[in-house]
């Protein structure tokens, strides 16, 4: 298969929209593309898929659209199948899908019906012109060391971390060519049946995609104390965010957990209040815009990194920064 062309990033399509974390596979996958000198599409899965054109003001030259009754829930078998008989059909060079539970369920199934090599977890991409290779690197023993990734066999298929590429800038002016495949899922062996599903029902803004994190770790001693983070965080209109060492103390859920063990972020400001700052939690916020560190150890890793530099206790700090701004809101 040493014709393969093309660099695919594949999402489910609920509700006929791609997911949010499709636009965080299109910047870096314009880029590969263009080293390739390739098309870059989409493949979109699910039922009632509304066109796809409007991708093409985010680089996308082609989306591929796979729309039947039988992928209105995912089921990863089914939409292994899909995924996989539309990559024998028109050979992909690269593959890529976002990180998430639809990603990594969906990856391992479709790479082995292919078969095909797939890179869990990249958190870099690069197109060696030279070897005329893909190369990648992921994190590994808990973020203790970079692994570098490489394929021996086409296609490649990479889960990207999520939070590890910047979301693809909007261009107006540019449509994407739409093309409809057919299937028939009648004949696959799919032995799963969706029943039904349960969202976690949370007001909190998502960590993935807040514009400002405010984040603490085990120096606030407790689950009462990241009352006062919460209210920081909706007068700034973000979310809560933790270290491990929080969570693991079961002060915080696990879906706010920010590094390499729990959610790569990046947010415009990233506030933490209280975390040292080990590598596995840098790794996870240090692509955010602006870092103000609240710690009493000025020579916390973490306050090391920042742009802005509180050494202070965060009890004294934070509830006078809340008042401040309950002043300006009032004012």
């Amino acid at each position: 298969m040493a014709d393969n062309k093309d660099v695919w990033c594949v999402a489910d399509a609920k509700g006929g929209k791609a997911s949010p974390g499709l636009f965080e596979l299109l910047g870096e996958g314009r880029k590969l593309a263009d080293a390739l000198g390739q098309k870059l599409c989409v493949v979109l899965i699910g039922k009632g898929v509304a066109g796809g054109a409007e991708l093409g003001a985010y680089g996308v030259d082609l989306v591929r659209v796979i729309d039947h009754a039988a992928f209105e829930n995912f089921t990863d078998e089914a939409y292994a199948r899909a995924l996989a008989e539309l990559a024998k059909k028109h050979a992909p060079r690269l593959i890529l899908l976002a990180g998430n539970a639809f990603g990594k369920s969906l990856g391992p199934r479709a790479a082995a019906l292919l078969p095909a090599g797939l890179a869990a977890e990249v958190s870099e991409l690069s197109f060696d012109k030279a070897a005329g290779a893909f190369m990648g690197s992921r994190t590994c023993g808990g973020g203790g060391f970079v692994a570098p990734v490489s394929w021996t066999a086409q296609p490649e298929m990479a889960t990207v971390r999520l939070g590890s590429f910047a979301k693809a800038a909007k261009q107006d002016g540019k449509t994407a060519e739409v093309a409809v495949e057919a299937v028939d899922p009648s004949g696959w062996p799919v032995r799963t049946r969706f029943k039904a599903f349960s969202p976690e029902e949370s007001k909190e803004i998502d960590i993935g995609r807040a514009d400002v994190i405010v984040a603490g770790g085990y120096a606030l001693g407790g689950a009462e104390n990241f009352k006062m983070l919460r209210e920081l965080a909706n007068l700034l209109g973000g979310a809560v965010g933790a270290s491990r060492r929080a969570v693991d103390s079961g002060w915080i859920p696990y879906r706010n957990q920010v590094g390499l063990t729990g959610r790569t972020v990046r947010p415009k400001l990233y506030i933490a209040c209280g975390i040292s700052g080990q590598i596995q939690h840098l790794a996870g916020m240090s692509q955010s815009g602006t870092v103000v560190a609240i710690n009493k150890d000025p020579k916390a890793p973490l306050m090391e990194l920042a742009d802005i530099r509180v050494e202070a206790d965060l009890f004294e700090v934070v509830p006078a920064i809340i008042e401040e701004l309950k002043k300006q809101k009032l004012a």
